[in-house]
């Protein structure tokens, strides 16, 4: 037994390392000091110690896979199916598209706008209880979807999906993540968003073979029951309350080691820098994305070829998560933000002044990785700047504001094209707002460092 104060780094009970220290006390025992609680074991306990802290590292990991299933099903049926369902419904109930695009983009609109609201009760009670009630309210509103056959019930039913959107989709995810993963939360987050990447892939084309074969009503209900039994189910039984924050630490005068509050986070410049930054980029690269298409055939392209290099964003999007998580090390998360948007710039340059088709399959893989690497690399920031304390409040406020960048832009877009009669230029203004905000996001001042931890 050991007759002074040893140090030794064992894994953390939920991921990475940590110091454990262990004291010897008269009675021959040893106490362990770890993460700020004490745990009083004896000599011959302390392999079970560090085994009790293996069993915390692989519930962690079920988490990520329990999470990874239900955002991948939770995307695929209540965001992407809608474009695949778009015609058969404007052909069945007799609305115009314009009419039937506008309740789902309300929808899109609510779930950002509710998400500082859900970010706070995250904070306070974690998304245990939050996403199995959003994952059943969707089913159920899938399910009226259906069966819908009057606009305002039908505008009603898209505003009760926004909200649980809010409940279930990326950001109480990232919220739950974070809280299991004290260290390297890089790799967590990486595959969920990888396995989410797909649900455009995996959605699309089974919404559209469903609908050929059955009809949007019924392929609706096969989403009902889809989103019972592979979110609901798994919220419900498989989902864990996460470890609680660690104490802060007398010795070294903690108020808030695990970082800000959002009133404090709020206060600060470099918040509402990043959020500039990540809000110019969405109303860019919203407008993008969706005119892409038209600006394609505008210029001479096919409308099949438009598509399928539309739809290639999605595969660059994933292939970039990849690759940041790979090579990524090397940089700050906020330098790599900064190098992402610039890409998103350059993206657009090359779609405007390259007007062959490599130099379309090139835009679009620029377009995609830039998209695809700022989706994981915003939590990160925002874990880095302010800890994570209130993060699932920081992260939600900021993306109401995004949100609101992304619905203005489709709207903005089709203004400006009414005024201009030509997609070109407005590229091109596209193009320098994502010049903008990369400037934007390396601005020093306001980002000075600070580390919550």
């Amino acid at each position: 037994m050991p007759t002074s104060t040893t140090r030794s780094v064992v894994e953390h009970r939920w991921g990475g390392e940590c110091a454990v220290e262990f004291r010897p006390f008269p009675v021959g025992d040893l106490r362990a000091v770890l993460v700020g609680d004490e745990i009083a074991v004896g000599h011959h306990l302390q392999a079970q110690v560090l085994v009790g802290m293996g069993d915390r590292h692989r519930e962690a990991w079920g988490q990520v896979w329990v999470l990874s299933l239900t955002e991948t099903v939770s995307w695929g049926i209540l965001y992407y199916a809608f474009v695949a369902l778009l015609i058969p419904m404007r052909n069945d109930l007799g609305w115009s598209e314009g009419r039937l695009t506008t309740a789902y983009s309300l929808g899109i609109l609510i779930s950002g706008l509710a998400a500082p609201i859900v970010g706070m009760v995250i904070d306070r009670r974690s998304a245990r209880i939050l996403m199995p009630l959003g994952s059943i309210g969707a089913t159920g509103l899938v399910f009226a979807w259906a069966r819908v056959e009057t606009f305002p019930v039908y505008v009603l039913i898209w505003v009760g999906i926004g909200v649980t959107m809010s409940w279930t989709l990326y950001e109480p995810a990232f919220a739950t993540i974070t809280r299991w993963f004290a260290h390297d939360r890089t790799r967590p987050l990486l595959v969920v968003t990888i396995c989410a990447g797909f649900a455009s892939t995996i959605f699309l084309p089974l919404t559209t073979w469903l609908t050929s074969r059955y009809g949007w009503r019924q392929t609706l209900d096969i989403y009902a029951v889809t989103l019972l039994l592979m979110t609901a189910l798994p919220h419900v039984f498989l989902l864990r309350r996460p470890p609680p924050l660690p104490r802060a630490n007398p010795e070294r005068r903690e108020s808030h080691p695990d970082g800000m509050s959002l009133r404090d986070a709020t206060r600060r410049p470099a918040f509402w820098q990043i959020t500039g930054a990540f809000g110019i980029q969405a109303f860019a690269s919203t407008a993008v994305a969706a005119f892409l298409i038209a600006y394609l055939v505008e210029r001479g392209d096919s409308p099949g070829f438009a598509a399928t290099a539309t739809g290639a964003i999605g595969a660059a999007q994933v292939l970039a998560r990849v690759l940041m998580t790979l090579f990524g090390k090397r940089w700050s998360p906020v330098t790599l933000a900064a190098i992402m948007l610039g890409m998103q710039a350059l993206a657009v340059g090359v779609l405007v002044l390259w007007t062959t088709r490599p130099g379309v399959v090139l835009a679009v893989l620029l377009l995609g990785a830039g998209r695809g690497a700022l989706t994981l690399l915003r939590p990160m920031i925002l874990l880095d700047r302010f800890g994570l304390r209130a993060f699932a409040s920081i992260s939600g406020t900021q993306s109401a504001v995004i949100s609101i960048c992304g619905a203005l832009a489709p709207v903005a877009m089709g203004l400006a094209y009414g005024v201009v009669d030509s997609y070109r230029p407005l590229m091109i203004v596209m193009g320098a707002l994502g010049l903008v905000a990369a400037l934007t996001l390396v601005h020093e001042p306001a980002l000075a460092a600070h580390d919550p931890r």
